[in-house]
């Protein structure tokens, strides 16, 4: 690319880059062409973070200016029941342990009743995988939902939790997702994707699904007519090259349904866990994670700095690396404070617009398919309208 060719902005990234090693990959950038995978991992390896931040908060500025997304809802960890026995994990619970539990519908509906006073347009349900819980089940905790707060949006059911189910109906995937729909299902959340590696997998959660096989079922979620996200748990074992890889297979499904709306990357937290002896990511590392996540999935709209997993100044700082989302406002979030997650459980909307002005972007609440519900920048698309997002 010739310098003569390109802003004043552009040229000084691109010396920016070239001073630190990332000359080449600064040009596939500014010319809008997609990363290799040798290129994923010069990004991962090169020491100068603040030269890869700018490359990938370059990308976040093109295609979303100085917005940043945020939404008002709450979590719902209906049970902590699990058979997977995954050695990160520090929620899960068998029958019979210290703190197992289930909710019943009447307790979902009155974890959403609680919330009633507040403007919340999301619920996020997702929990452990206990193979005796009846079918009926999860259409319930669906219709219990819907029938305390009709306009709620469901963000439901990992691909882990959607194998579980339709093996328990005993129906086809599809016809599950149907009938989930019907009950009240909106979309479905990222987690469980942990690293698509199969190494990682033998040797950390041999008893989930596969990689090939998560894929498959977001495949069919999306051809369900249902948005997802996307994530990958960082910061254990896995190395920059199984890093790349699972973020490249993201890439392609996306290439092919266009379904994941939202990447996150999950900070694993080893407190509590069987791994308590790994030592966990660094703010370093989630920044860089954030990063690699913009410029690798170039046909993902948003990254997500999930704050509850990070310490606020660093997703803060996030919003210039690459992140254009901080999630919402929560409640009573388990599964990642059980591992260890200092962050409170549950923020005032005020206070994620403070936090998102005091970072110098402009604040967006969002619903979960991204319609803006209200933005600090007037010149936004009206309430109900769908937030731009540039190609």
């Amino acid at each position: 690319m010739s310098l003569a060719t390109t802003s004043p902005r552009d040229e000084r990234l691109l010396r920016l880059a070239s001073a630190h090693g990332l000359g080449a990959i600064a040009e596939k950038v500014l010319a809008r062409e997609r990363l290799t995978h040798d290129d994923g991992v010069a990004l991962y390896r090169n020491p100068h973070l603040h030269a890869v931040g700018a490359l990938a908060n370059h990308v976040r500025e093109r295609l979303h200016g100085d917005l940043a997304y945020f939404n008002v809802n709450q979590h719902v960890n209906y049970t902590n029941l699990c058979n997977k026995l995954c050695r990160f994990c520090a929620f899960q619970r068998l029958p019979g342990q210290a703190g197992a539990y289930q909710m019943t519908p009447e307790q979902v509906a009155d974890k959403i009743r609680a919330q009633l006073g507040e403007p919340v347009t999301e619920v996020h349900m997702v929990a452990g995988v206990w193979p005796k819980i009846p079918y009926s089940y999860y259409l319930d905790i669906l219709r219990a939902v819907k029938s305390v707060r009709p306009e709620i949006h469901i963000k439901a059911f990992t691909m882990v939790e959607l194998d579980q189910i339709a093996k328990t109906a005993k129906k086809p995937l599809e016809a599950v997702l149907e009938e989930l729909k019907a009950a009240g299902l909106g979309s479905v959340p990222g987690g469980g994707a942990e690293v698509f590696s199969e190494r990682i997998r033998q040797e950390t959660y041999h008893l989930k699904i596969s990689g090939d096989e998560w894929l498959a079922i977001a495949r069919k979620v999306h051809k369900a007519g249902l948005r997802s996200n996307c994530t990958m748990l960082h910061g254990h074992v896995e190395t920059v090259e199984e890093r790349v890889d699972h973020l490249d297979r993201l890439r392609r499904l996306q290439d092919e349904t266009g379904g994941f709306q939202t990447y996150i990357p999950l900070s694993f937290h080893p407190e509590n866990s069987e791994m308590a002896d790994v030592p966990g990511p660094t703010a370093v590392d989630e920044l860089r994670e954030i990063a690699l996540g913009r410029l690798l999935l170039d046909n993902i709209p948003h990254i997500k700095a999930y704050w509850i997993l990070m310490d606020i100044p660093i997703a803060q700082l996030a919003l210039s690396y690459g992140a254009d989302d901080v999630d919402g406002t929560v409640v009573e979030e388990h599964i990642y404070h059980d591992a260890g997650a200092t962050t409170p459980e549950v923020v005032k909307r005020a206070e994620l617009v403070q936090w998102i002005r005091d970072a110098g972007r402009i604040p967006v609440e969002r619903d979960t398919l991204y319609n803006v519900v209200w933005s600090a920048e007037p010149e936004l698309a009206p309430v109900g309208k769908p937030a731009p997002v540039a190609s």
